[in-house]
């Protein structure tokens, strides 16, 4: 094994990676053609291939410590219940990406990561990429999302990683701007007034740059408590955001609210 810090010092370097926000939604987006499984599909026949993917999923949470999975094969994690089985026998059979994922705990001084060889891919990561990147040739690695840190420490880690984008790690943030799943309507419906004031209030921020009205969004008061309940789904969009530069064009993609209270709205910074 490489000494410490020569992981990422072994990376070749590569023209800037784009990095992505993706509001995942449901898992059933995996295997039905839906306005939001087209976009993903869309998107990834003209995004460049990197190197590695990082994804960020709201369904990796740790507490009290971060972990980056490090293992050859991840498994495909069916973490759900109650879909049809065809959603249960989809598999993501992407390699893994040791190298890159030992590089990212060598990247980032000031925040701790440990290894991790439990995990995989969860539906946060593969129900995405399998419409995204259906060929599963690109090594996929997540990081956890650790519930015990706050929006500020959460970015902070974020903007440790950005260097990786040179090196042709593609770094995905995938939950959901509003994600309210207490108060779905199932059967279909508009949107929430707060869901749509906090979707809204979120993307107005995005696109002028003022990331600082992002990580501060939890202390929005009601439509931020409505739109959260806890915020697992909301953490991962700051990891793009803090890996931005200045010479990045914003895009949002697959604008909208599912069944109420989920909003879908996806960005790239590229």
């Amino acid at each position: 094994m490489a000494s410490l810090g020569r992981h990422f010092a072994d990376l070749p370097r590569t023209p800037r990676m784009p990095t992505l926000f993706v509001g995942h939604g449901s898992p059933m987006n995996a295997i039905e053609d839906t306005p939001y499984s087209r976009g993903w599909r869309e998107l990834g026949a003209r995004l460049p291939v990197p190197k590695a993917i990082l994804v960020v999923s709201a369904h990796w949470m740790t507490r009290g410590v971060t972990m980056v999975h490090v293992k050859d094969h991840p498994v495909t994690i069916h973490d759900f219940g109650g879909f049809p089985d065809e959603l249960f026998a989809q598999r993501y059979p992407a390699p893994g990406a040791p190298g890159y994922a030992e590089a990212t705990i060598d990247l980032v001084k000031n925040h701790h990561i440990e290894p991790d060889e439990r995990w995989g891919l969860d539906h946060g990561a593969w129900s995405v990429l399998i419409q995204m990147f259906p060929k599963a040739d690109i090594p996929v690695f997540q990081l956890s999302v650790d519930l015990g840190r706050s929006p500020e420490e959460h970015f902070a880690l974020a903007e440790e990683l950005k260097a990786l984008r040179e090196r042709g790690v593609m770094i995905i943030g995938s939950g959901n701007l509003v994600h309210n799943l207490r108060a779905v309507a199932w059967g279909g419906g508009p949107a929430y007034d707060w869901a749509e004031a906090f979707d809204t209030r979120m993307a107005e921020a995005i696109a002028k740059g003022d990331y600082r009205a992002v990580v501060d969004a939890p202390k929005l008061g009601r439509i931020a408590q409505l739109s959260h309940p806890t915020f697992e789904h909301f953490f991962p969009a700051l990891y793009p955001l803090a890996v931005a530069d200045k010479a990045d064009e914003l895009s949002f993609f697959n604008e909208g609210i599912d069944l109420g209270s989920i909003s879908m709205r996806s960005f790239m910074l590229a």
